[in-house]
Formats: C-alpha cells, sequence, structure tokens
C-alpha cells in the first residue's frame, strides 16, 4: 500500500465513527437542534448568520436516539438548544436538562405551539409532540424560533434572520394551501388514518381526517402492541373500510403487515416519513419536501380503490 493510500485509508477510518453518530460539532457556541425536522426549520431560519449543529442524522428515530456523554458535551458548549420536547426526544432529555441546569438557553419549540393531546392509545391525554405534520404550527414555530435566536445568539445579525424567516413562512403557508388543495379531492367517508403509532394526530385536525388507530397504541415508537390491541385494530379497520395502513418508510412494516392480514380485508401498506428527514435524493430531504411526498402518497393511498 503506498504512502498516499495509507493516508487516505486512516483520515476515513477517523471519519466514519463521527459519522455514524451525526453530531456535527460547529467547534464550540451557536445553535444546537435536537432532531432534524426542526434542524433544517432551524437552518431556513438561520442561514449563516449562525453555526448550527444537528445531533440527528436523517432516518433516525427521535423516540430512541441516544448520545454518549463525550457526544453530549456539544450541548454544554451551545449559546441555544432548539429541542421539540413534549417527550419526543426521550434518549436525549436528561442530556438537554443537564445543559440547561448548567445555564444553558435552551427552547422547547413544542410546548409553545398550542400543543394537542393524544385522543387514543396509552398516551391518551398527553400533550403530542408530532406538531410538525401541522404546516400551521410549523409557521408559529418559525416565529418562535426567530425570535429566540435574535435575542439569544450572540451577535447575531437579526435583520437577516428575520429576512431568513420572512421567506421561509411564506413557503410554509404555500405549503398549507397546496395540502389543502390536494386533500380536497378524498372523500369525506374515505379520510380515515391508521398509522404505526400515532404520529398525526396535528394533520388529522388541520384537515379534518379520522385518526381510526395506531398498529402501536402509542406516542411512541419505543411502545409494542399486545394481541388485543392488534385484534382491537383489525376490528376498527374491518368495520371502516380503511383503504390504506400508514407505516414510517425508515421502520419495519412487519406490524402493520401482521395487522392487515389479521383484519381480514384488502387494504394497502403505505410508507410516509413521518418522524425524520431522509438524505439529499432520497424523497423528504428537507421539511417541506418530506411534506408534500407525505400528502402524496396519502392522496394516493386514500383516494384510489
Amino acid at each position: 500500500m503506498n504512502t498516499a493510500l495509507r493516508l487516505w485509508v486512516a483520515l476515513l477510518v477517523a471519519i466514519l465513527p463521527a459519522a455514524g453518530c451525526g453530531v456535527t460539532d460547529s467547534g464550540g457556541g451557536g445553535i444546537v437542534v435536537t432532531t432534524d425536522i426542526l434542524g433544517d426549520i432551524t437552518r431556513a431560519v438561520v442561514g449563516d448568520a449562525a453555526a448550527i449543529t444537528v445531533l440527528m442524522p436523517p432516518n433516525s428515530d427521535p423516540h430512541a436516539f441516544a448520545l454518549s456523554a463525550q457526544e453530549a458535551a456539544v450541548l454544554d458548549d451551545a449559546d441555544l438548544i432548539v429541542e421539540n420536547g413534549l417527550g419526543l426526544e426521550e434518549g436525549l432529555a436528561r442530556h438537554v436538562t443537564a445543559a440547561a441546569d448548567a445555564g444553558v438557553a435552551t427552547l422547547p419549540v413544542g410546548a409553545q405551539i398550542d400543543p394537542l393531546p393524544y385522543r387514543g392509545g396509552d398516551a391518551a391525554g398527553q400533550p403530542d409532540p408530532h406538531f410538525w405534520t401541522d404546516p400551521q404550527r410549523v409557521h408559529r414555530a418559525v416565529e418562535v424560533i426567530r425570535d429566540r435566536v435574535i435575542d439569544t445568539v450572540p451577535g447575531i445579525d437579526a435583520e437577516t434572520v428575520r429576512a431568513n424567516a420572512d421567506r421561509y413562512l411564506t413557503e410554509v403557508d404555500r405549503l398549507q394551501q397546496w395540502m389543502s388543495d390536494r386533500f380536497a379531492g378524498i372523500a369525506p367517508e374515505r379520510r380515515k388514518l391508521v398509522t404505526n403509532h400515532h404520529v398525526f394526530g396535528y394533520l388529522a385536525a388541520r384537515f379534518d381526517f379520522e385518526v381510526v388507530g395506531a398498529v402501536i397504541p402509542g406516542g411512541t415508537t419505543l411502545a409494542s402492541p399486545s394481541a388485543a390491541d392488534l385484534a382491537e385494530l383489525a376490528a376498527a379497520v374491518r368495520t371502516t373500510g380503511v383503504p390504506a395502513i400508514f407505516v414510517d418508510s425508515a421502520r419495519p412494516d412487519r406490524l402493520a403487515r401482521a395487522l392487515a392480514e389479521q383484519a381480514g380485508v384488502q387494504v394497502r401498506i403505505v410508507g410516509l416519513h413521518s418522524e425524520s428527514l431522509t438524505a439529499p435524493g432520497a424523497g423528504a430531504a428537507t421539511y417541506l419536501e418530506m411534506m408534500r411526498a407525505n400528502t402524496t402518497a396519502m392522496v394516493e393511498g386514500l383516494a384510489s380503490a
């Protein structure tokens, strides 16, 4: 092996562990964001006005994602931590809390966008963290992030951040209108959702869908359904005649297929990007792209026979 090749292999070995965890340290300070969805939104607002570190890589499960103590040190140096909150980042909560206790400014976005409670399953009555499925609440989230960044991050160019936010707010409003127009083509009796877990409650409330149920009867992917849960949901699928079950495209759909078999009806399994973005070029690399892809898949899944 020649010298140049040895150097390349050594560099590759050094880089791979960092790439695997998804944490790209900006070198201290700046804004640290927990999820890649909020990371994309925050980047749209902040632009180049501040360094941004996003903890979760594409195709992560925010309920299960965790950091080592060494990786979590990036939180201690942040000027601002932007988190979803409402119990979403189950594996990161203690690290964010520790940083906040040490005096790092934090922004739990979910608590400031009029959160809804779960309406069914094991988490009924608890706050639902999946607010990003409602563009109107994302509009509010952009405003909250804009204002907190301007107030908190040292040396920030406030005018640049405001201009970025205004442009992005226009895009989010266009997205909401586009989704409304697309969903208008679904007949009222077919506006019924069965998902892998309770993740689309905000979308259902905004665009007038009925959530029939979820394969995993809770707000987290870390739970598991019992045989009784599957039997109850299978009965609901038969009764309502839902044409599709929507699952996260990054998660195995074994349980959804088992439910379809137990329901004894012909039902499609349709993949959605529900809790994380994809890598560039994979169909949902930004929040806006993800929502358009999901809307198209839902329309096709529910409107078709």
